[in-house]
């Protein structure tokens, strides 16, 4: 199997280095930035399969580089801050971030983290008797390549994203409760609240309808959660 390479963007060079350690025992490797400006050049020039992206950063801050990544990119991102306020985590994720850790934290978290992630983007989502490609009303998901398209036009998903649209549209017209979302969408469930499923439908949303105008896809259910309807 190919080594999964980790680009840690960290200005703090002590807690970089001891992160890129606990990666590289883990069988990772790593490169380290301490710059946002470093980040899309660096993108540019070489290949990296997961992100850690501190908030605060000299130069381009995380924030900003991560809606810039995420214009053109589906590299799985988390973040790392020592804002922990709800709403600020919630920023994070609206951005496209696919996971959101406080400062300070475990460096043994953050190797789970990572590990988790790569275990989602590596998960075959469908039922293993189902086709990797398949076509769902007005959308195509492949499983292989973690992608979804609508009327040929590809969506770009984080892997969250893609895990929880691709769930929905397997199980149209159902009503699923928040908890239940969450439950499908962070298999190693952690400290999160609702807010998070509603920022990942409230992008999801947003994203669909550049393309579906028409109709609403996913529907709010007062008091209960969310249902995907198919559009016709």
């Amino acid at each position: 199997m190919t080594q999964k390479t980790v680009l840690v963007v960290e200005d703090e060079k002590k807690l970089a280095r001891l992160l890129q350690e606990y990666l590289e025992q883990a069988g990772y490797a790593t490169h380290c930035l301490h710059d946002g400006n470093q980040v899309e050049p660096w993108l540019d020039e070489h290949q990296a399969d997961l992100l850690i992206l501190d908030l605060m950063l000299p130069g381009v801050d995380g924030v900003t580089l991560c809606r810039q990544i995420r214009s053109h990119s589906s590299i799985p991102i988390i973040m790392a801050s020592a804002k922990v306020t709800e709403d600020e985590r919630l920023t994070g994720l609206d951005t496209g971030a696919d996971d959101y850790l406080c400062k300070p934290y475990s460096l043994r978290e953050m190797v789970a983290r990572v590990n988790a992630l790569f275990r989602r983007s590596e998960a075959v989502l469908l039922p293993p008797d189902r086709s990797a490609n398949q076509q769902i009303g007005l959308f195509s998901c492949n499983s292989e390549t973690m992608s979804i398209q609508v009327h040929g036009h590809l969506l770009n998903l984080t892997l969250v994203e893609f895990r929880l649209l691709n769930y929905l549209l397997h199980n149209p017209d159902v009503v699923f409760s928040r908890d239940e979302l969450l439950n499908q969408i962070y298999s190693d469930y952690r400290l999160v609240t609702d807010r998070t499923v509603d920022t990942h439908i409230k992008n999801l949303r947003r994203k669909i309808q550049q393309i579906i105008q028409h109709q609403e896809v996913i529907l709010s259910i007062y008091g209960v959660g969310y249902k995907l309807l198919l559009p016709t």
